[in-house]
């Protein structure tokens, strides 16, 4: 096609206000988009990353005062562990909306039990318990967006 033959598609095509033309001649093809800036434009949001304070460390000391306090706040730390997101995506405590959820706090759990299911691509992936324990907490909401790495049970 002649340059001066697009020049003139793209300006009709501005006048008219067609979003998108293809044309085909024998062996070539030209397909033209246009924007107009009169029509809203889709956008895209992604959930904000989680903030997370983290303490910071406390300063080795001699005197017995100082360990006496730290021993609590170390016994709390460890009093569970977590079980991470391993992927982005949604957190779902159920197979379905009207099934019962896989587990509920102060439940017991074994090493490959099934815990939820986290639906990234439209991929269902079952998050089993790598570690054996009691629910102790439930951290994320049933539906909502979970980013890698991001603890969603506390097993103790």
């Amino acid at each position: 096609m002649d340059i001066k033959k697009i020049k003139a598609i793209v300006d009709m095509i501005k006048e008219s206000g067609i979003a998108e033309l293809e044309i085909t001649e024998g062996e070539e093809k030209l397909r033209v988009t246009c924007v107009n800036p009169n029509q809203p434009q889709a956008v895209h949001y992604a959930p904000a990353p989680m903030h997370v304070n983290i303490p910071a460390p406390v300063a080795p000391t001699t005197s017995a005062s100082a360990v006496v306090e730290a021993a609590p706040a170390a016994s709390a730390a460890t009093a569970g562990v977590t079980i991470d997101s391993p992927m982005v995506g949604t957190f779902y405590r159920s197979s379905s909306p009207t099934s019962s959820a896989f587990v509920e706090v102060g439940q017991e759990v074994k090493v490959g039990q099934v815990l939820c299911i986290i639906e990234a691509m439209k991929l269902m992936n079952q998050i089993e318990a790598d570690k054996a324990g009691v629910i102790k907490e439930i951290l994320v909401k049933d539906g909502s967006p979970v980013e890698y790495g991001q603890p969603l049970f506390v097993i103790a």
